[in-house]
Protein backbone atom coordinates (compact mmCIF):
# COMPACT_ATOMS: atom_id res chain seq x y z
CA UNK A 1 0.00 0.00 0.00
CA UNK A 2 1.53 3.29 -1.10
CA UNK A 3 1.78 6.19 1.37
CA UNK A 4 0.66 9.46 -0.24
CA UNK A 5 2.31 12.35 1.61
CA UNK A 6 -0.11 15.09 2.61
CA UNK A 7 1.91 18.23 1.94
CA UNK A 8 -0.75 20.52 3.43
CA UNK A 9 -0.60 18.60 6.69
CA UNK A 10 3.20 18.66 6.92
CA UNK A 11 3.27 22.36 5.93
CA UNK A 12 0.73 23.12 8.69
CA UNK A 13 3.00 21.49 11.28
CA UNK A 14 5.96 23.59 10.01
CA UNK A 15 3.83 26.76 10.26
CA UNK A 16 2.81 25.76 13.81
CA UNK A 17 6.48 25.63 14.81
CA UNK A 18 7.10 28.98 13.07
CA UNK A 19 4.27 30.62 15.03
CA UNK A 20 5.36 29.28 18.41
CA UNK A 21 9.07 30.12 17.91
CA UNK A 22 8.20 33.59 16.54
CA UNK A 23 6.12 34.33 19.65
CA UNK A 24 8.81 32.92 21.96
CA UNK A 25 11.53 35.02 20.30
CA UNK A 26 9.44 38.19 20.64
CA UNK A 27 8.73 37.44 24.31
CA UNK A 28 12.38 36.68 25.09
CA UNK A 29 14.18 39.39 23.14
CA UNK A 30 11.48 41.87 22.14
CA UNK A 31 12.30 41.17 18.49
CA UNK A 32 9.47 41.06 15.92
CA UNK A 33 10.41 38.90 12.92
CA UNK A 34 10.30 41.01 9.75
CA UNK A 35 9.78 39.85 6.15
CA UNK A 36 9.93 42.19 3.14
CA UNK A 37 8.53 41.07 -0.22
CA UNK A 38 9.39 42.97 -3.41
CA UNK A 39 7.32 42.55 -6.57
CA UNK A 40 7.85 44.33 -9.88
CA UNK A 41 5.22 44.57 -12.62
CA UNK A 42 1.71 43.16 -12.87
CA UNK A 43 2.07 39.44 -13.60
CA UNK A 44 -1.13 37.94 -12.08
CA UNK A 45 0.51 34.65 -11.01
CA UNK A 46 3.32 36.54 -9.23
CA UNK A 47 0.79 38.78 -7.46
CA UNK A 48 -1.18 35.72 -6.32
CA UNK A 49 2.01 34.14 -4.90
CA UNK A 50 3.07 37.35 -3.18
CA UNK A 51 -0.40 37.83 -1.70
CA UNK A 52 -0.35 34.37 -0.15
CA UNK A 53 3.20 34.90 1.19
CA UNK A 54 2.27 38.24 2.78
CA UNK A 55 -0.90 36.77 4.33
CA UNK A 56 1.02 33.81 5.75
CA UNK A 57 3.70 36.14 7.18
CA UNK A 58 1.03 38.12 9.05
CA UNK A 59 -0.56 34.88 10.26
CA UNK A 60 2.81 33.80 11.66
CA UNK A 61 3.09 37.04 13.65
CA UNK A 62 5.72 38.66 11.43
CA UNK A 63 6.03 42.30 10.52
CA UNK A 64 5.12 41.93 6.83
CA UNK A 65 6.17 44.62 4.34
CA UNK A 66 5.31 44.56 0.64
CA UNK A 67 6.93 46.80 -1.99
CA UNK A 68 4.99 46.80 -5.28
CA UNK A 69 6.91 48.49 -8.09
CA UNK A 70 5.76 49.33 -11.65
CA UNK A 71 6.98 47.23 -14.59
CA UNK A 72 9.05 50.14 -15.89
CA UNK A 73 11.20 50.27 -12.71
CA UNK A 74 14.89 50.73 -13.55
CA UNK A 75 17.58 48.28 -12.46
CA UNK A 76 19.24 50.99 -10.27
CA UNK A 77 15.94 51.76 -8.48
CA UNK A 78 15.36 48.11 -7.67
CA UNK A 79 18.97 47.68 -6.49
CA UNK A 80 18.60 50.77 -4.28
CA UNK A 81 15.44 49.36 -2.65
CA UNK A 82 17.19 46.03 -1.92
CA UNK A 83 20.16 47.95 -0.44
CA UNK A 84 17.75 49.86 1.86
CA UNK A 85 16.15 46.60 3.03
CA UNK A 86 19.60 45.04 3.55
CA UNK A 87 20.42 47.92 5.92
CA UNK A 88 17.08 47.84 7.80
CA UNK A 89 17.55 45.99 11.14
CA UNK A 90 13.78 45.39 11.49
CA UNK A 91 13.80 43.23 8.33
CA UNK A 92 15.19 39.68 8.71
CA UNK A 93 14.06 38.21 5.40
CA UNK A 94 14.02 39.71 1.90
CA UNK A 95 12.21 38.07 -0.98
CA UNK A 96 12.31 39.38 -4.54
CA UNK A 97 9.51 37.71 -6.51
CA UNK A 98 10.75 36.16 -9.76
CA UNK A 99 10.53 36.36 -12.72
CA UNK A 100 11.30 40.08 -13.02
CA UNK A 101 9.89 41.87 -16.08
CA UNK A 102 12.32 42.41 -18.95
CA UNK A 103 14.83 44.03 -19.30
CA UNK A 104 15.57 43.77 -15.54
CA UNK A 105 18.43 41.41 -14.67
CA UNK A 106 17.48 39.24 -11.68
CA UNK A 107 20.98 37.82 -11.05
CA UNK A 108 22.49 40.85 -9.24
CA UNK A 109 19.17 41.60 -7.52
CA UNK A 110 18.85 38.20 -5.80
CA UNK A 111 22.30 38.66 -4.23
CA UNK A 112 20.65 40.20 -1.16
CA UNK A 113 22.39 40.14 2.23
CA UNK A 114 23.01 36.37 2.63
CA UNK A 115 21.73 36.51 6.23
CA UNK A 116 18.40 37.86 4.92
CA UNK A 117 18.28 35.73 1.77
CA UNK A 118 15.26 33.64 2.80
CA UNK A 119 14.88 32.34 -0.76
CA UNK A 120 18.37 30.79 -0.42
CA UNK A 121 19.28 31.89 -3.96
CA UNK A 122 22.39 34.05 -3.38
CA UNK A 123 25.74 32.63 -4.46
CA UNK A 124 26.88 32.83 -0.81
CA UNK A 125 24.08 30.56 0.43
CA UNK A 126 24.45 28.26 -2.59
CA UNK A 127 28.15 28.00 -1.76
CA UNK A 128 27.47 27.30 1.92
CA UNK A 129 25.11 24.50 0.96
CA UNK A 130 27.67 23.09 -1.51
CA UNK A 131 30.33 23.00 1.22
CA UNK A 132 27.95 21.44 3.73
CA UNK A 133 27.51 24.52 5.94
CA UNK A 134 23.89 24.20 7.03
CA UNK A 135 24.58 26.01 10.33
CA UNK A 136 24.99 29.55 8.98
CA UNK A 137 23.44 29.34 5.48
CA UNK A 138 19.80 29.50 4.35
CA UNK A 139 18.51 26.79 2.01
CA UNK A 140 16.28 27.38 -1.03
CA UNK A 141 12.66 26.83 0.09
CA UNK A 142 11.36 24.16 -2.30
CA UNK A 143 14.28 21.72 -1.87
CA UNK A 144 14.22 22.38 1.89
CA UNK A 145 10.53 21.42 1.89
CA UNK A 146 11.12 18.30 -0.22
CA UNK A 147 13.88 17.33 2.22
CA UNK A 148 11.43 17.51 5.14
CA UNK A 149 9.42 14.77 3.36
CA UNK A 150 12.55 12.67 2.79
CA UNK A 151 13.56 12.94 6.46
CA UNK A 152 10.08 12.04 7.66
CA UNK A 153 10.22 8.89 5.55
CA UNK A 154 13.86 7.84 5.93
CA UNK A 155 15.19 9.70 9.00
CA UNK A 156 18.16 12.10 9.19
CA UNK A 157 20.81 9.70 7.87
CA UNK A 158 20.44 8.45 4.30
CA UNK A 159 23.59 6.30 4.35
CA UNK A 160 23.41 3.41 1.87
CA UNK A 161 20.50 4.89 -0.10
CA UNK A 162 20.72 5.87 -3.78
CA UNK A 163 19.04 9.15 -4.68
CA UNK A 164 18.39 10.40 -8.21
CA UNK A 165 17.38 14.00 -8.90
CA UNK A 166 16.01 14.64 -12.40
CA UNK A 167 16.71 18.30 -13.11
CA UNK A 168 19.78 20.48 -12.55
CA UNK A 169 18.36 23.99 -12.07
CA UNK A 170 19.98 26.39 -9.60
CA UNK A 171 16.53 26.89 -8.11
CA UNK A 172 15.86 23.25 -7.28
CA UNK A 173 17.91 20.42 -8.81
CA UNK A 174 21.37 21.42 -7.59
CA UNK A 175 20.38 22.41 -4.02
CA UNK A 176 18.23 19.27 -3.69
CA UNK A 177 21.18 17.09 -4.70
CA UNK A 178 23.41 18.89 -2.15
CA UNK A 179 20.90 18.34 0.66
CA UNK A 180 20.67 14.62 -0.14
CA UNK A 181 24.46 14.42 -0.31
CA UNK A 182 24.80 16.20 3.06
CA UNK A 183 22.51 13.52 4.52
CA UNK A 184 24.92 10.81 3.23
CA UNK A 185 22.85 9.57 0.27
CA UNK A 186 24.69 8.51 -2.89
CA UNK A 187 23.41 11.07 -5.38
CA UNK A 188 23.03 11.15 -9.17
CA UNK A 189 21.89 14.33 -10.93
CA UNK A 190 20.13 13.38 -14.17
CA UNK A 191 18.78 15.78 -16.81
CA UNK A 192 17.66 16.12 -20.43
CA UNK A 193 21.09 15.04 -21.73
CA UNK A 194 21.32 11.91 -19.56
CA UNK A 195 21.57 8.65 -21.52
CA UNK A 196 19.21 5.84 -20.54
CA UNK A 197 17.34 8.08 -18.11
CA UNK A 198 14.76 5.42 -17.20
CA UNK A 199 17.55 2.99 -16.29
CA UNK A 200 19.29 5.60 -14.11
CA UNK A 201 16.00 6.30 -12.30
CA UNK A 202 15.33 2.61 -11.67
CA UNK A 203 18.39 2.56 -9.43
CA UNK A 204 16.93 5.16 -7.03
CA UNK A 205 15.66 4.47 -3.53
CA UNK A 206 14.71 8.15 -3.50
CA UNK A 207 13.61 9.62 -6.85
CA UNK A 208 13.05 13.38 -7.11
CA UNK A 209 11.54 14.71 -10.36
CA UNK A 210 11.88 18.41 -11.24
CA UNK A 211 11.93 18.69 -15.03
CA UNK A 212 8.69 20.47 -15.91
CA UNK A 213 7.47 17.75 -18.29
CA UNK A 214 3.98 16.43 -17.54
CA UNK A 215 3.88 12.83 -16.27
CA UNK A 216 7.26 12.00 -17.78
CA UNK A 217 8.25 9.51 -15.06
CA UNK A 218 6.41 6.24 -15.71
CA UNK A 219 5.96 3.17 -13.50
CA UNK A 220 8.75 1.25 -15.26
CA UNK A 221 11.20 4.05 -14.33
CA UNK A 222 10.66 3.44 -10.64
CA UNK A 223 12.31 0.87 -8.39
CA UNK A 224 9.66 -1.07 -6.42
CA UNK A 225 9.36 0.39 -2.92
CA UNK A 226 11.06 3.70 -3.80
CA UNK A 227 10.19 7.11 -2.34
CA UNK A 228 9.08 9.44 -5.16
CA UNK A 229 9.06 13.23 -4.69
CA UNK A 230 7.29 15.07 -7.52
CA UNK A 231 8.24 18.75 -7.81
CA UNK A 232 6.65 19.35 -11.22
CA UNK A 233 3.66 21.64 -11.68
CA UNK A 234 2.26 21.40 -15.22
CA UNK A 235 -1.08 22.48 -16.65
CA UNK A 236 -2.54 20.03 -19.14
CA UNK A 237 -5.85 20.10 -21.04
CA UNK A 238 -8.77 18.53 -19.16
CA UNK A 239 -11.58 18.14 -21.74
CA UNK A 240 -13.50 15.97 -19.26
CA UNK A 241 -14.00 19.14 -17.15
CA UNK A 242 -15.33 21.08 -20.12
CA UNK A 243 -14.03 22.94 -23.13
CA UNK A 244 -10.79 24.86 -22.58
CA UNK A 245 -10.42 23.55 -19.00
CA UNK A 246 -7.05 22.43 -17.58
CA UNK A 247 -5.81 20.44 -14.61
CA UNK A 248 -2.55 20.33 -12.69
CA UNK A 249 -0.26 17.32 -12.96
CA UNK A 250 3.27 16.65 -11.82
CA UNK A 251 6.33 15.27 -13.62
CA UNK A 252 5.36 11.79 -12.41
CA UNK A 253 2.51 9.68 -13.81
CA UNK A 254 0.88 9.51 -10.37
CA UNK A 255 -1.68 6.72 -10.84
CA UNK A 256 0.71 4.16 -12.35
CA UNK A 257 3.75 5.08 -10.20
CA UNK A 258 1.58 4.75 -7.05
CA UNK A 259 1.33 1.03 -7.89
CA UNK A 260 5.12 0.67 -7.60
CA UNK A 261 6.41 3.26 -5.11
CA UNK A 262 6.09 2.91 -1.33
CA UNK A 263 5.83 6.69 -0.73
CA UNK A 264 4.81 9.41 -3.19
CA UNK A 265 3.90 13.11 -3.17
CA UNK A 266 0.78 14.19 -5.07
CA UNK A 267 0.39 17.21 -7.37
CA UNK A 268 -1.24 19.43 -6.28
CA UNK A 269 -0.96 19.16 -2.48
CA UNK A 270 2.53 17.73 -2.10
CA UNK A 271 5.68 19.83 -2.37
CA UNK A 272 3.73 23.02 -3.28
CA UNK A 273 2.40 23.92 0.19
CA UNK A 274 5.87 23.33 1.67
CA UNK A 275 7.50 26.14 -0.32
CA UNK A 276 5.71 28.97 1.52
CA UNK A 277 6.03 27.09 4.83
CA UNK A 278 9.83 26.84 4.42
CA UNK A 279 9.99 30.52 3.43
CA UNK A 280 8.42 31.33 6.82
CA UNK A 281 10.79 28.85 8.49
CA UNK A 282 13.83 30.52 6.88
CA UNK A 283 12.60 33.94 8.02
CA UNK A 284 12.23 32.88 11.65
CA UNK A 285 15.65 31.15 11.48
CA UNK A 286 17.18 34.42 10.18
CA UNK A 287 15.48 36.42 12.97
CA UNK A 288 16.82 34.06 15.65
CA UNK A 289 20.34 34.39 14.26
CA UNK A 290 20.02 38.19 14.16
CA UNK A 291 19.01 38.11 17.84
CA UNK A 292 21.92 35.82 18.72
CA UNK A 293 19.55 32.98 19.61
CA UNK A 294 19.64 29.33 18.59
CA UNK A 295 17.23 28.95 15.62
CA UNK A 296 14.52 26.25 15.53
CA UNK A 297 15.04 23.10 13.47
CA UNK A 298 12.55 22.08 10.79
Amino acid sequence: MVEVIDGKNVAASVIQTVKSTTAALEKMSGLTTGLAVVIVGDDPASHAYVGSKSRMAKECGFKSVQHTLPAETKQEELAALVATLNADPSIHGILVQLPLPKPLDSEPIIQVDPEKDVDGLSVVNAGKLATGDLKTGLVSCTPAGAMVFVRRTHGEDLSGLNAVVIGRSNLFGKPMAQLLLNANATVTIAHSRTKNLAEVCRNADILVAAVGRPEMVKADWVKPGATVIDVGINRVPAPEKGEGKTRLVGDVAFAEVSEVASTITPVPGGVGPMTIAMLMANTVIAAHRAAGQVPPKF
